[in-house]
């Protein structure tokens, strides 16, 4: 049983992802630069984090690319589909890994609980979740906003807030990443 190689076995899978991303000029593998920015600020909340969480940080979208959005009926139910099937395959495949590396049954329970968000009121589900919503305000955030309608943009903000601890909003508060439009509609969807 080994954090380090069972960390290094599911960045070996998301090396396989077909889709890039550039970072400081360089192109990566796109989910193995989520899994490891999500990992980062799993230990940047909780700098004593459990080898479970951290597994279950950096495999909670292990093989994403595997099933395309594309492969769901447009609207809402089959994005909901989509995202609920994807937690089962990502939870899934972190338990394989975990077993391959000897990990107890009781760990293996406990990350696939954290990928599938069971409860929130579990201290390391809502670390995995505040790290969710974080890596999506600092990277993904302007992205979603130069392709979505405003009422919509400030419909997710809130959604957004609302799954994130105290914590997790003073955190995202003081990141220097958002754009004048970003921080406009964040004031506004929080007033």
């Amino acid at each position: 049983m080994s954090l380090k190689a069972t960390l290094q076995a599911l960045d070996n899978l998301n090396r396989q992802d077909p889709n890039t991303e550039s970072v400081d000029g360089q192109n990566h593998p796109k989910e193995l630069v989520y899994a490891q920015r999500l990992h980062h600020w799993v230990l940047e909340l909780n700098p004593q984090a459990s080898e479970v969480l951290q597994i279950a940080a950096r495999g909670a979208h292990v093989g994403r690319w595997k099933s395309p959005r594309s492969d769901y009926e447009e609207g809402r139910i089959g994005y909901l589909k989509w995202r609920e099937d994807l937690k089962k395959y990502h939870a899934s495949e972190v338990r394989r890994i975990m077993q391959e590396q000897g990990y107890s049954q009781e760990d293996q329970d406990h990350a696939t609980a954290i990928i599938l968000k069971k409860s929130l009121k579990d201290p390391d589900t809502q670390t995995l979740e505040d790290a969710l919503c974080l890596v999506f305000l600092e990277f993904q955030f302007d992205e979603l906003i130069a392709k979505t309608e405003k009422d919509k943009m400030i419909d997710i903000i809130q959604k957004t807030w609302r799954k994130m601890s105290e914590t997790a909003h003073a955190r995202a508060l003081r990141l220097k990443c958002y754009s004048e439009q970003a921080l406009a509609l964040i004031q506004e969807a929080l007033e």
